[in-house]
């Protein structure tokens, strides 16, 4: 609607006088009102309202009907939703309601709080008297109105269409609202209420079965379906099938008429930017920057490792002076002059010296065998033990102590030395291996790779076979494990049930009567075989599986097909992920079949848990329930059915209420169904039209009424229709 200025809207109701009502369509949906008289509403918004607080002030606001989304960024919408009023179509929410009727009224143009005009303000079918006398009393003692009307929306409807030649004075209005449907019966003009029905089924039930079907159709679009959107595309796009059945098997035999039906809704999407191979220029640029950096690092390396040899050959000079100096000083004096530089002793500062020199010929990059030779060197320069070959008879106690601990001191440098030997000599070993693969390699590519691969599956092959061996126990069973599974027996190895049988009859063999078990040596060899720790599985790592990750890793750097195998313990393999980039279509929301499987429910509420009768069948049971049995009347009625509301909009409706109706009526009975000149305006056209009459006034509750008769003059009160 237009845009009108605070003050035009004053200017406008001051035009107005004091006994011009005002008309009110208060739906679940929608809220209109606007003057007696006039065709169209002055204000028209949706009947709910929110309470956000704002982000940084925290101030909590009320906003009424529609809202800008680009607004509400600047609100914290998360603790309050949209709320309505209404319970189905009743209103039970008064505080909600009051909030919009300030707004209808302020955006009509009061200027105060008293509103000093009759009010028209519909209501659905059968309205409950608490809900009537809320609304009565919010109207009188908030508003101060002269007096009011309450009237049916569906009936003002079907009168307003009789006016203009659609329907006659005797028919049905179907009436398919927000969230509920009704059939009011009109007899002589006049509905018959004791003859209408009700289902708790309307459009929005039609669009929360859309959102929810296309929500898990597309869960990756989620926010893109908001209320006020699915709400659009139900109205855009959803009809209803005159055979749900054939339309059905249509949609999934995708015959041509089924891709001519769907729908297509495109979501925004830009496409990823292409990247262009890089230049030769490109290339060169890059090289050289890579080996400019390169060259820098290495500078920057060099000047380190200059700096760090004249650091060692500084304190190497500084240790081989202060042992020159040691030898110059006489025996009594050495514990002093140890004392000054903070060595306890001479072998110390050798020590010290021979770390030294390591560290320099690893930083100047001597070959190994020469470090070892100087080790070697070092280590007969260091065994400096007098007193191991010395026989024990010639030496004191405290000699005795000092030799122990000399043979405890060569012994563990020995040990030392050697591991570092054998570790040598592995790393030796590997580098020729390494050597001769990658001399096969270049030789001949394409049979190192042959021969790695059959290399890579007979060491699987071997690995998976002891994994299973100590999984099932060589494959024995138990003799008790009748159903197929994995007993103790299985899981243990060879040498775990050796064990376990030694540990068994220990006791019978050498326990009997006093239990003397371990009195005897060969009784400790015994407690050896059944240790874990002499089981030869469980030592070190395997060098079976160290081998074939060797492999595998080679395998990777050198054929870029090559998968490495799954562990055994896995029994299929898992399918490896793939990500492709986002296309258009993935943006692409489909809509096919939810055209008209979400309007079904009209017909058939079932299907959302609703256990009420179909719209064309709501309109048999109404005609059952009129008061007086006549066939001419049910033909008459049948001959002038109105289908208005907006649920009503859908494109079928007549047709398929038509086959419906027909079906539940004897052969030959006239059906004529005819969808109202505007099912969502003609209910506020009818009120309006109808308060315009002079006759009105005799038709309202007033305030005196209200205050001397109370609620029970509501709850006896009806609107008469012809004036």
């Amino acid at each position: 609607m237009p845009f009108i200025s605070k003050i035009q809207r004053q200017s406008d109701y001051n035009l107005f006088s004091s006994h011009t009502p005002i008309v009110i369509d208060n739906g679940a949906s929608y809220f209109r009102i606007g003057w007696a008289g006039e065709t169209e509403p002055r204000v028209v918004f949706r009947n709910i309202v929110q309470r956000p607080r704002h982000k940084v002030t925290g101030e909590t606001v009320t906003i009424v009907g529609d809202h800008d989304p680009a607004l509400l960024k600047y609100f914290d919408c998360t603790r309050s939703g949209p709320r309505s009023a209404f319970d189905s179509n009743v209103v039970y929410q008064f505080e909600i309601m009051e909030y919009i009727l300030d707004f209808g009224f302020d955006r009509l143009g009061a200027n105060g709080s008293e509103i000093d005009h009759p009010v028209l303000i519909t209501e659905c079918v059968c309205n409950p008297v608490q809900s009537r006398s809320k609304m009565g009393e919010l109207l009188f003692e908030t508003y101060g109105v002269p007096s009011i009307a309450f009237g049916v929306d569906a009936a003002f409807s079907y009168k307003y269409n009789q006016q203009q030649g659609v329907c006659a004075k005797d028919g049905l209005a179907l009436c398919p609202g927000f969230t509920t449907t009704h059939v009011i019966p009109f007899v002589d003009g006049e509905p018959v209420y004791k003859g209408s029905c009700r289902t708790n089924i309307g459009g929005f039930h039609v669009t929360d079965y859309l959102k929810q079907l296309l929500s898990l159709k597309y869960p990756y679009h989620l926010t893109r379906f908001t209320w006020e959107k699915v709400e659009d595309l139900k109205m855009e796009h959803c009809y209803i099938a005159p055979d749900y059945a054939s339309e059905a098997r249509l949609f999934q035999k995708g015959a041509k008429e089924a891709e001519e039906k769907t729908r297509c809704w495109q979501l925004p999407w830009v496409p990823p930017p292409t990247e262009e191979p890089p230049s030769e220029e490109e290339i060169a640029r890059k090289a050289a920057i890579r080996e400019k950096q390169g060259q820098r690092l290495r500078e920057m390396a060099e000047a380190k490792r200059s700096s760090k040899i004249n650091e060692l050959e500084n304190e190497l000079h500084g240790l081989e002076f202060l042992l020159h100096q040691l030898e110059q000083v006489e025996e009594s004096d050495v514990p002093a002059f140890l004392a000054e530089t903070g060595y306890v002793s001479r072998q110390e500062i050798e020590s010290a010296r021979n770390k030294v020199m390591h560290s320099l010929r690893k930083a100047k990059g001597e070959p190994k065998t020469e470090q070892i030779d100087s080790e070697k060197a070092d280590l007969a320069t260091n065994e400096k033990y007098s007193l191991i070959n010395i026989p024990d008879d010639m030496l004191t106690p405290e000699q005795l102590n000092e030799k122990k601990k000399q043979l405890s001191l060569k012994s563990m440098s020995e040990g030392r030395q050697r591991l570092k030997q054998k570790r040598y000599e592995e790393e030796l070993e590997r580098e020729r291996k390494q050597q001769l693969e990658e001399e096969k390699r270049l030789e001949n590519p394409e049979l190192y790779l042959e021969q790695l691969h059959a290399r890579y599956n007979d060491l699987s092959e071997k690995v998976d076979q002891q994994k299973r061996l100590k999984t099932n126990g060589g494959g024995h069973t138990n003799g008790n494990n009748l159903s197929g599974g994995v007993g103790r027996g299985e899981r243990l190895s060879a040498a775990q049930r050796e064990r376990m049988r030694l540990l068994t009859t220990a006791a019978f063999d050498r326990g009997k009567g006093e239990d003397t078990f371990g009195a005897r040596d060969e009784d400790w060899q015994l407690y050896k075989l059944m240790s874990k720790d002499n089981n030869d599985d469980d030592e070190g790592p395997d060098e079976d599986e160290a081998e074939l990750a060797r492999i595998s890793s080679r395998l990777q750097d050198l054929d870029p097909t090559f998968v490495p195998k799954l562990e055994a313990s896995t029994s299929q393999p898992a399918e490896v992920p793939r990500f492709r980039p986002l296309t258009k279509e993935d943006f692409q929301i489909v809509i096919g079949v939810e055209r008209f499987r979400c309007p079904e429910i009209l017909f058939n509420p079932n299907w959302i848990g609703v256990d009420q009768v179909g719209l064309d069948e709501m309109a048999g049971v109404s005609m059952r329930r009129l008061p007086y049995k006549d066939e001419g009347l049910e033909e008459r009625l049948t001959s002038s059915i109105l289908v208005t509301g907006g649920s009503s909009l859908f494109p079928g409706i007549v047709e398929r209420l038509e086959a419906g109706i027909r079906m539940i009526r004897p052969c030959g009975s006239p059906i004529k169904i005819v969808r109202a000149l505007n099912p969502v305006m003609d209910a506020w056209r009818g009120a309006a039209f109808y308060a315009s009459a002079s006759q009105f006034h005799t038709q309202t509750f007033s305030r005196s009424d209200y205050y001397e008769k109370g609620e029970d003059w509501l709850r006896n009160y009806q609107l008469q229709y012809t004036l």
